[in-house]
């Protein structure tokens, strides 16, 4: 059976691996750390790592509650849940969607740790506009027809024109 990793190394393979795969990162207090990952669909995303007594718990906000379909939207989540690596969405307290995960200590590998920063952000980056379109529909409609009368830029709404015929 192998024994878990002291936090003192799992903070050293985290540090060293950050720094290798050229992440954004700030370390807050020993052991936690806010990862910035760089999106497509979203501007970033970001990443706490927090160190635990025998755990790595990885939690990344992806999109507040929504606004309307919440059956569609927990349909989607649980759906999407299946086929995730290492993290699963999860809801907070207010209904807000995150990616949560846990990691046990000696587990944290370098190679592990890409993995997962790696699915986080394949899957806040990756769902975040059908997530949108599913629970926010009303809104962007709102929003599309709010700056065609202004005659305001539509480029961050070309995602969902297929919403506005």
């Amino acid at each position: 059976m192998t024994e878990p990793a002291p936090t003192g190394d799992a903070v050293t393979v985290i540090e060293r691996a950050l720094r290798d795969l050229d992440v954004e990162h700030t370390r807050r207090d020993r052991g936690e750390f806010l990862v910035t990952l760089p999106g497509t669909n979203r501007l970033q995303t970001q990443c706490w790592l927090l160190i635990r007594e025998h755990t790595l718990f990885v939690q990344a906000f992806v999109c507040r509650q929504p606004d309307e379909n919440h059956d569609g939207v927990y349909r989607f989540l649980l759906q999407r849940n299946a086929r995730l690596y290492g993290v699963h969405y999860a809801l907070d307290r207010i209904g807000d969607i995150h990616l949560i995960g846990r990691v046990p200590l000696h587990a944290v590998t370098a190679a592990e740790l890409d993995r997962i920063l790696g699915q986080v952000l394949e899957a806040a980056d990756g769902d975040f506009n059908t997530l949108l379109e599913l629970g926010f529909a009303a809104s962007i409609r709102r929003e599309y027809a709010w700056r065609s009368e202004r005659g305001e830029s539509l480029a961050n709404l070309r995602a969902f024109e297929h919403l506005f015929t």
